[in-house]
């Protein structure tokens, strides 16, 4: 059963029946209690009241020579629940000296005075008796166990036929106040089949119920992040085409003069030139394969514990332009630093926050990576010796083909972007700022294990 709707209206259904079945069963025990404390009282009374009417003479008896003198008849119609009062009185020496009409032949009871039970002639009997000394007798009034179940059964029956004609109509009440109750998620259900595939706007979130309110807000914040990574990947395809296009279009151009000029400073220029243009656009298409890499880890990140030590020296073995260009500045127990990290991110990471130091550091200078412990983390600190960012361009530096104006003449404006998305999907931080008197110095941060 797949249905929250028919679901609820079973729930619902069975709870209401077996609401009424305990409260039949409850109201069976009840009063059959509450019967057999009325009817024993009657059956106490009644005794009483004969053993009384004896006392006074007022009760013909038995004579000597044997036979049972009829009593004034107790009981009234034949199907009534009082037909089945009978009364025997019976000598102490065992002779049945009276009994009333309806009454067996045997004796109701063989017990004294007070309470007790007994089949006679296939039929059982609840019997009060009282023994009375003075007059040598013992009176019996006992009723049918078959009455008092009767009446009992007659309680409950009359119970369960309004049950019965009820139950029908409250399942209806039911069912129609389930209907009405989920017709908030059928609305919303149809809101959603009818729009386009296109429309990711959020949904009315006004006057929702509280049980629904969290599904709604949740859908429109996956709305939300859908439209955000589809602009950006709109976004990201227009950049990445008009990039790839400028430098295509001057290797064709460069292509153009090497094979038209015969001048020899010429064709060696285009070919410095070519060389060039197809360096910046490896690197663009390395890049965006990296930002690509880096937008697919989304929800299935490998976080491990590890030393980022190990992950900065490969990351510097791995650099061509590296060697002769970049210094380590450690100390002897960097090496035992541990960090909680995806080691491809990291090294996406670090990798282009590098490379970018170098294309933009003079030849001449180094560039200088160490490593630090902080309070719940650790940070990894590259420093270069470049142009520097401009203050008002400082905030927009990690944004996608941002390129500023003192780097504008080199690189794509994905490296530091890159940079940024790598770390936070990590939990870290990115923070940039300039050095004095040149230069610029970037902190990596990135947690450390809890144990840690």
């Amino acid at each position: 059963m797949n249905s929250i709707s028919s679901r609820l209206l079973t729930v619902l259904i069975a709870s209401t029946g077996l609401v009424w079945l305990l409260a039949v069963i409850w109201i069976y025990a009840s009063t059959q209690a509450e019967v057999e404390r009325v009817l024993d009282a009657r059956l106490m009374e009644a005794a009483r009241m004969v053993n009384s009417l004896q006392a006074e003479r007022r009760i013909e008896l038995a004579l000597a020579d044997g036979g049972a003198s009829p009593l004034t008849q107790l009981a009234i119609e034949d199907d009534s629940y009082e037909r089945q009062l009978s009364c025997q009185i019976w000598s102490l020496d065992g002779r049945l000296v009276g009994r009333s009409e309806h009454a067996p032949d045997d004796r109701l009871t063989d017990a004294g005075t007070g309470f007790s039970e007994r089949t006679v002639d296939g039929e059982a009997w609840r019997v009060y008796s009282i023994e009375n000394p003075d007059l040598g007798v013992r009176v019996m009034v006992g009723d049918s166990r078959h009455v008092r179940d009767r009446l009992v059964g007659d309680v409950v029956k009359g119970l369960l036929i309004p049950a019965g004609l009820i139950l029908p109509f409250l399942a209806g009440v039911i069912w129609i106040s389930v209907r009405r109750g989920m017709s908030p998620l059928n609305g919303i259900a149809k809101a959603i089949s009818s729009r386009a595939a296109s429309d990711l706007s959020p949904l009315r979130n006004e006057n929702l119920p509280r049980e629904i309110a969290p599904a709604v807000y949740a859908l429109n914040d996956l709305f939300s992040r859908v439209n955000e990574a589809r602009e950006r990947e709109k976004s990201f395809t227009a950049f990445a085409a008009h990039e790839l296009k400028t430098p295509l279009a001057g290797l064709k151009t460069q292509a153009q003069v090497a094979l038209a000029s015969r001048d020899g400073a010429i064709h060696a220029n285009a070919l410095r030139q070519i060389s060039a243009g197809v360096d910046r656009s490896d690197r663009l298409v390395r890049q965006l394969l990296d930002l690509s890499a880096v937008e697919a880890s989304d929800g299935v990140l490998t976080m491990e514990t590890g030393r980022p030590m190990k992950i900065i020296e490969r990351v510097m073995k791995e650099m061509p332009q590296a060697p002769g260009r970049m210094k380590m500045l450690s100390r002897a127990d960097d090496q035992d630093i541990v960090a909680l990290f995806d080691p491809t991110l990291l090294t996406l990471a670090l990798r282009n926050l590098v490379e970018n130091a170098l294309n933009h550091s003079p030849r001449d200078r180094t560039v200088t990576v160490r490593l630090a412990e902080a309070a719940g983390r650790v940070d990894i600190i590259v420093e270069d010796h470049g142009p520097g960012i401009s203050e008002s361009e400082l905030p927009r530096v990690t944004e996608r083909f941002f390129r500023g104006r003192a780097r504008s003449s080199t690189g794509s404006g994905l490296g530091l972007a890159i940079v940024k998305e790598a770390i936070t999907r990590m939990g870290g931080t990115l923070v940039l700022k300039n050095r004095q008197p040149h230069g610029v110095s970037a902190l990596l941060s990135i947690p450390v294990p809890e144990a840690s």
